[in-house]
């Protein structure tokens, strides 16, 4: 019999784990009736990064999708009233797309059931818990190791 492979362990619960949230999320987004698919909650949350209405291609590039995807998601999210395609004022050849008050209110909503979710799941932690499970996410999301010495810096993983 083989021991187990812990490595694979951790990546079958990282999984379950990003399901599960992907479920509640889900769920709590259906209870405020927003009418948004969790691809146009993405577009939209992307979009609020930016400090001037992007272009498609930009918005293809970072969230790593082909233009014709993005296409289809500002189809439905202008259909809903929540962004609108407007004309680049240096080259009219060139659309933009931008949030609409209603893209606004509809993102407001998507935090707050991101939050309502976040709560759900974390509701089993403890303070302490919350703050290793913060540190480790922050190691995974970063890459880094942190720094087991006050004066040393972290390493790349």
């Amino acid at each position: 019999m083989t021991a187990p492979d812990p490595d694979g362990l951790l990546a079958e619960q990282l999984l379950r784990l990003t399901r599960r949230v992907h479920r509640i999320q889900k769920r709590h987004l259906e209870r405020r009736e927003l009418g948004v698919t969790p691809a146009q909650s993405r577009l939209l949350r992307t979009l609020a990064h930016y400090g001037s209405p992007p272009r498609m291609a930009d918005l293809a590039e970072r969230l790593e999708v082909v233009p014709r995807a993005v296409t289809t998601l500002v189809d439905g999210l202008e259909a809903n009233g929540k962004v609108r395609r407007v004309p680049d004022p240096a080259n009219r050849r060139v659309i933009r797309i931008e949030l609409t008050d209603d893209g606004r209110a509809a993102l407001r909503e998507l935090r707050a059931a991101r939050r309502a979710a976040a709560e759900e799941i974390l509701a089993p932690l403890g303070d302490e818990q919350r703050a290793v499970l913060g540190e480790l996410l922050d190691t995974l999301i970063d890459g880094t190791v942190p720094s087991r010495c006050g004066d040393a810096p972290a390493r790349p993983v």
